[in-house]
């Protein structure tokens, strides 16, 4: 049997076209912040990359006035063809710095370079290009004649899509009349503020968005703001709580999308190959970093050996390393507690009893990184079959009839997304039905589309993005 290697082929990073320092974007300009500034890491290196300016309570307040301003005088009375006009030429910059983009994300956040140039920036662009198609169409998208923008949007966000989850959030907003205030990640800074970078080269009027990168107090300043009109967050289900406890009263609008703990259903009559494909991209995919990842695998029991088998092989193909090659699979864990915090559940997983399997593949010794990982016999009292990993590690687990399947699947406080396997339609039908999750895979897992709606219900958060019901969440109806 030949065995094939792959020679290295990296991406140039000097197409990130990376500057020793970044500077938050506040009514319309780039300026020191008040905060202490902070470091962003190459996860695959250890490097620092770039110092990056941060907000204080004061620049917040700042941003949230000039939002209002700008709402208020110019952005909120625009007619809508005319905002649509600066939503376009948004989605035309991304477009053309794609490389640019690309590369700058897998150096920030760690995530293989395939990935950011062929799903997180092209999705990012058809996020503005989908919404600059709604600006105008407003009165005719379902919800009333005269649908009325809510004011000023505080919207913070992760660090596992920087700029998808950045489009997902700005996108809507400025297609519904709203200004925005968003506060990236504090590990993963830099392509918002390129993101900013296009907005002010697409000649946005000031403050219509503006970029304040910090940690946490900087967020909860953000969303705690009386200017605030609207708040929109992505992250964990704790912080969602803590958020949605705050407002409570306060008469602001509030989206959440949070954790998940998905079940990915493999029935018997299911295309083998195919399934194993869509498993491993359904938690592998960005090093297991995702909300949506198929991190619960439910296998029917006649089939669960073969299924296992067929997986430890695929799995062993994957190459782990440099993010910046094009032959990479696996890149970097985001940050050193998120590797810690992904080792703790492995042992955890260990020492309860499961079977642990991980891909024999080399391993960079330098930078964040974790072989993808398989856990068999795993029951749903562990704490892997339980908690939000967010990482390259599947748990296994058997069924036998369909409705063991769904009470299993559903055996989560989670209800982000779900995948069935199977070459009966009705069946799909009859699972989508039963199954408590936002979205529903059939034959396929982790496929976004800036038409569909998307988001969760109980400790996966509430509301919608994209697609014509996401437009409700910036609307005042």
């Amino acid at each position: 049997m030949t065995t094939w290697e792959y020679a290295p082929a990296p991406e140039s990073r000097d197409i990130a076209n990376l500057k020793p320092s970044y500077r938050m974007f506040l009514d319309g300009e780039f300026v020191e912040g008040g905060g202490e500034p902070l470091k962003s890491i190459n996860p695959a290196t250890e490097e620092v990359l770039a110092e990056v300016s941060t907000a204080d309570r004061d620049d917040v307040d700042r941003a949230v006035k000039a939002a209002g301003r700008a709402q208020e005088e110019v952005w909120g009375p625009m007619p809508g063809a005319e905002r649509a006009k600066y939503v376009y030429r948004i989605a035309r910059l991304i477009a053309e710095r794609a490389r640019e983009l690309a590369v700058l994300e897998s150096l920030d956040n760690g995530k293989p370079i395939r990935e950011s140039r062929d799903v997180d920036v092209p999705t990012a662009s058809a996020h503005f290009f989908h919404h600059a198609g709604w600006a105008d169409k407003l009165d005719f998208a379902g919800y009333g004649p005269d649908p009325r923008p809510l004011g000023v949007a505080g919207q913070v966000i992760p660090w596992n899509f920087p700029l998808l989850m950045a489009a997902w959030k700005i996108a809507p907003a400025l297609a519904c009349g709203n200004t925005v205030v968003l506060k990236p990640a504090e590990t993963t800074p830099l392509t918002a503020l390129v993101l900013a970078e296009i907005i002010q080269q697409a000649e946005l009027p000031p403050g219509v968005v503006n970029v304040l990168p910090g940690a946490g107090d900087v967020g909860a300043a953000v969303v705690g703001h009386p200017g605030v009109h609207k708040v929109a967050f992505t992250g964990s289900t704790d912080v969602g709580k803590s958020i949605q406890r705050s407002l409570a009263g306060s008469g602001k609008k509030l989206t959440l999308e949070l954790g998940g703990k998905a079940a990915n259903v493999v029935f018997d009559d299911a295309p083998l190959d195919q399934a194993v494909e869509g498993i491993v991209n359904g938690i592998f995919f960005n090093q297991g970093h995702v909300c949506c990842a198929g991190s619960r695998l439910l296998v029917q029991e006649s089939v669960a050996e073969e299924v296992l088998e067929k997986l430890h092989r695929r799995v062993a193909t994957l190459r782990v390393g440099d993010p910046l090659d094009k032959n990479t699979d696996v890149g970097a864990i985001n940050s050193r507690e998120q590797l810690t915090k992904i080792q703790e559940l492995v042992a955890s997983g260990e020492s309860e009893g499961a079977e642990r399997w991980t891909s024999p593949c080399p391993v960079p010794d330098k930078g964040f990184f974790f072989a993808p990982t398989v856990f068999a016999g795993v029951s749903q009292a562990m704490r892997i079959a339980r908690e939000e990993i967010f990482g390259p590690v599947l748990s296994v687990l058997t069924f036998r009839t369909p409705d063991e399947a769904v009470a299993k699947a559903n055996n989560t406080p989670y209800g982000l997304s779900a995948g069935v396997w199977t070459e009966k339609g009705s069946r799909i039908l009859w699972m989508a039905d039963r199954l408590r999750a936002g979205v529903v895979w059939a034959n396929t897992f982790n496929r976004f589309d800036p038409t569909a709606p998307f988001g969760g219900y109980r400790e996966s958060g509430f509301g919608r993005e994209g697609g014509r019901a996401g437009l409700e969440a910036y609307l005042d109806v």
